[in-house]
């Protein structure tokens, strides 16, 4: 039962307006002061509120102003029988919902409360699925790899720098683009995820800037492309290593002009986008093979935010085991699941190829599967039951970089683990100098920093 507070300093419209709502099955509660009504919303938070302008002492708009202090989601409706256009501006302008005039009809009053109440629940909705999507986009860990990128996305965020993530498949650099939209001053506008390798290239300009209708075969509609949708906001660029020459130049353009040309039209339309964009190729190695543009690459590097594999945070696999189990028991409608230790510690010697993506998939395959509440060691492929499967050991102080070999099992791990224990050698001949290491191995500098970054190298960790 919805309860309304009726905050006037006439007890004859206290008492109307109580049979009015009681009739209509409402809880009405009555204060006949402002001082009393602000005392009655701290005890027990009502559903709406009634709220007289004109009373003694502290009047109705200095109540609104408290009342919207402390709560700036409860509905307050103004009442007056001395009311102007002034005054009804100025109680919109504190937080109004609606202003009703004396003498009250009571179908107005049941109306407006009515569609208080409907816009009260609403937006307790939106908070609700606000809070759930910021849920399914959360970044869960405490590892120190993790750490270093929430340092990063904090110092981005409150800028409109572009910054680059960087990163192999399947390691969440969606939701370090989305944490920091989510923490800049853009966060109310939209963010536009654009999945540059998924749309074909006859279509990705289109999607991009849009077209007018007619401006080529096929084109029934005007349609308004990502950055303009992304307006005040801001556009991913997911695998913007995959874009065509032609496109990248396009998108060169918008970065640096603020403003876009639809398809079949002279027109520019100026855009105030931040962009984030992220892949998982060496855009510096595309460079050298002239397949993406170095001038592109200099706009999109200027927050550059290496994401590392899952191989390099195994600490937070158990927090991820649980975040996941409880999001697909409420996403499948299954049953709780636990995930019982010993078979925590045999995920966490995987190696996870596929990184946090092919985690969360095991975690959804073995929670379908289990034959109990509990998924079990023995409940895993044979494969994964015994053995330290991929783990590798930093070196010690004075230890010998092992060979790569036994350590991976596909050409690309081949290379990695063959080029970090390559760093780490020459680091420790040149005793962890930095510029002369680089300059001896003739790579810029910025690049070996990019390098440590990725694959987790430090002087106290690697000796």
């Amino acid at each position: 039962m919805p309860r309304i507070l009726v905050i006037d300093d006439e007890a004859p419209i206290r008492d109307a307006l109580r049979m009015i709502l009681e009739y209509e099955r409402f809880e009405c509660v009555g204060a006949a002061s402002g001082a009393d009504g602000m005392a009655q919303i701290t005890r027990e938070r009502p559903d709406a509120v009634l709220l007289d302008i004109r009373m003694p002492g502290m009047d109705g708009l200095e109540v609104l102003r408290a009342i919207r202090a402390m709560d700036d989601t409860l509905p307050v409706i103004m009442i007056s029988g001395h009311g102007t256009h002034a005054t009804a501006f100025e109680a919109a302008k504190a937080g109004a919902f609606d202003y009703v005039e004396k003498p009250l009809s009571s179908e107005r009053v049941l109306l407006t409360i009515q569609h208080a109440l409907t816009q009260s629940e609403l937006r307790s909705e939106n908070r609700e699925l606000k809070l759930a999507m910021e849920a399914r986009y959360e970044l869960v860990g405490e590892s120190a790899a993790l750490r270093r990128v929430l340092a990063l996305v904090a110092k981005a965020a409150p800028t409109n720098a572009t910054a680059l993530l960087l990163g192999e498949s399947g390691v969440g650099k969606e939701l370090v683009a989305r944490a920091i939209h989510r923490n800049s001053p853009r966060a109310p506008q939209r963010f536009v995820q654009v999945n540059c390798a998924a749309i074909p290239e006859e279509l990705i300009e289109s999607e991009l800037f849009g077209h007018e209708k007619g401006s080529f075969t096929g084109a029934a509609d005007k349609q308004i492309g990502k950055f303009e949708q992304a307006d005040r906001g801001t556009i991913f660029l997911d695998e913007v290593g995959d874009m065509s020459p032609k496109t990248q130049a396009k998108v060169l353009r918008v970065l640096q002009e603020q403003e876009v040309e639809r398809l079949g039209s002279a027109r520019t339309i100026k855009v105030d986008v931040r962009v984030v964009a992220a892949t998982n190729k060496d855009l510096e190695a595309a460079i050298a093979r002239g397949e993406f543009r170095e001038d592109l690459f200099f706009r999109l590097n200027v927050i550059p935010i290496v994401v590392p594999p899952l191989r390099e945070r195994r600490e937070d696999i158990p927090a991820l085991v649980a975040h996941f189990a409880t999001r697909l028991s409420a996403e499948h409608n299954l049953r709780p699941v636990r995930i019982a230790p010993g078979a925590i510690e045999a995920l966490q010697r995987q190696r996870w190829r596929g990184n946090i993506r092919e985690l969360r998939n095991t975690i959804e395959r073995l929670m379908i599967m289990a034959p109990g509440d509990i998924v079990r060691v023995e409940d895993l492929p044979a494969e994964w039951r015994g053995g330290e499967a991929g783990v590798t050991a930093p070196p010690g102080e004075g230890a010998a970089v092992p060979s790569p070999a036994p350590e991976a099992s596909t050409l690309r791990e081949f290379k990695d683990v063959a080029e970090r224990a390559f760093l780490v050698r020459k680091l420790r001949e040149h005793h962890w100098n930095i510029s002369k290491t680089a300059d001896v191995i003739d790579t810029p500098r910025s690049n070996l920093y990019k390098k440590l970054e990725q694959f987790g190298i430090s002087q106290e960790a690697d000796g």
